[in-house]
């Protein structure tokens, strides 16, 4: 089972940006799509992006045009470039399959976003 390291996070200012970068303990290049989530103090995890083997993308509606997906499958790697941070945006972020498994959570990144 991969397992994934999630890292990147901070305190940032609104306005401000990140990347965000998840590890998998083994090949990703099998998994069809990767995804990062989210959750808020007191929320539900939610689903923030996607990308497929092919590379297409999908949004969150709260994060369309400000966050961007990639993955690296020679690196097993997923990464999450944000900007234009909203205090909205603070969560801790974690990255897994699309749709999750369930046992490959990571701890996540935190991501503060706060003047």
């Amino acid at each position: 089972q991969v397992q994934f390291v999630e890292s990147g996070g901070g305190l940032v200012q609104p306005g401000g940006s990140l990347r965000l970068s998840c590890v998998a303990s083994g090949s990703i290049s099998k998994i069809y799509a990767m995804a990062w989530y989210r959750q808020a103090p007191g929320k539900q995890r939610e689903w923030v992006a996607a990308i497929n083997r092919p590379g297409s993308t999908d949004y969150a509606d709260s994060v369309k045009g400000r966050f961007t997906i990639s993955r690296d499958n020679t690196k097993s790697t997923v990464y999450l470039q944000m900007k234009n941070l909203k205090p909205e945006d603070t969560a801790v972020y974690y990255c897994n399959a699309h749709p999750p498994d369930q046992g490959s959570w990571g701890q996540g990144t935190q991501v503060t976003v706060s003047s």
